[in-house]
């Protein structure tokens, strides 16, 4: 584990008060001040704070990762990028015993209630209303911001220090080929890479993106390409080529990996994940509980070569 990855486990770890957000900022500006980086931060709407390191326009390729915190969760994020369905059903259970069910049993308790002490029926059925906008209400803001999760290994220190480890090893002669950029507020629905985007439209319309979200845990590397990213399928692969005990996969189609490369017409997703006999597919769990502490550094050292790798490559192709 290196250096600098070492320090934010131990201090930068949670990354969602505006404190904790501003002195993770500053320790990003002094790794980037260390390794002779253009440092810059970039302010968007709904109060995020995107840190952007090196020049956007001139480069080839800019690597990402999301650096704020989710809320701790009573219940994992479970996701299965290459079988939408399972992901589905299990949205579909999570809403029905957190949400459906506790409106069910409280709003039985009260008419209940409001039936043995004689209550006008129209009264209790707008009591019963308010009741079942409350829970929601409360549900919806205890799912973005609720207290945050203390641990977050995966989601998205691995993105973090990903980017950083890359930074460090990046050779001078390919420094201008890259830019790095640490989104704000991608728990809250992608805010702070759509600010990025609006903002960078034009330099963005046809650079590759490659995005790192939660790559620390599980032996499968899968990278995700849109429809118009899938042309660099080809120097993804052998950037990234499979080693032992890594098995990585480039995949153009029929697969579903919700992050803030979905903002870029180029966007490349970059996620780890771990494979079930049972359900027969990919998987990511634990991220959003307190589960979430699996740190696999061969996958950290592994992606930060092939990000160098791909600078390189891109940088001697016209």
């Amino acid at each position: 584990m290196t250096e600098t990855t070492k320090t934010i486990f131990e201090k930068y770890q949670v990354r969602k008060s505006k404190k904790q957000k501003s002195d993770f900022t500053e320790y990003i500006r002094s790794v980037a001040d260390s390794g002779g980086y253009k440092f810059t931060t970039e302010k968007g709407r709904f109060g995020a704070n995107n840190i952007i390191i090196g020049d956007v326009d001139s480069a080839k390729v800019i690597y990402t990762a999301h650096y704020d915190t989710c809320p701790v969760l009573p219940f994992p994020n479970f996701i299965t990028p290459k079988n939408f369905l399972i992901y589905l059903l299990y949205l579909i259970a999570i809403v029905c015993i957190f949400m459906v069910l506790p409106i069910l049993i409280v709003g039985s308790i009260f008419l209940a209630i409001a039936r043995n002490v004689g209550m006008d029926s129209d009264l209790a059925a707008t009591i019963y209303m308010i009741i079942y906008y409350a829970i929601l209400l409360l549900f919806l803001i205890f799912m973005t911001a609720g207290p945050a999760n203390k641990h977050t290994a995966n989601d998205n220190t691995s993105g973090v220090t990903t980017l950083i480890d890359t930074m460090s090893i990046l050779p001078d002669e390919l420094r201008s080929s890259v830019a790095f950029v640490f989104f704000d507020l991608e728990e809250a629905g992608l805010l702070g890479s759509k600010g990025f985007y609006s903002k960078h439209k034009k330099a963005m319309k046809d650079k590759l993106l490659v995005n790192f979200d939660c790559v620390s845990d599980g032996e499968n590397i899968l990278i995700v390409a849109t429809k118009k990213s899938k042309q660099y399928a080809d120097l993804l692969s052998e950037a990234f080529k499979s080693i032992e005990g890594i098995h990585t996969e480039i995949a153009t189609k029929g697969v579903f990996y919700p992050s803030d490369q979905a903002n870029f017409p180029y966007g490349v997703g970059v996620a780890s994940l771990k494979y079930s006999k049972i359900l027969r597919t990919y998987y990511m769990d634990k991220i959003h509980t307190g589960m979430d502490r699996v740190y696999r550094e061969e996958n950290i050292e592994f992606l930060a070569n092939g990000a160098v790798k791909l600078a390189d490559i891109l940088s001697h192709k016209q």
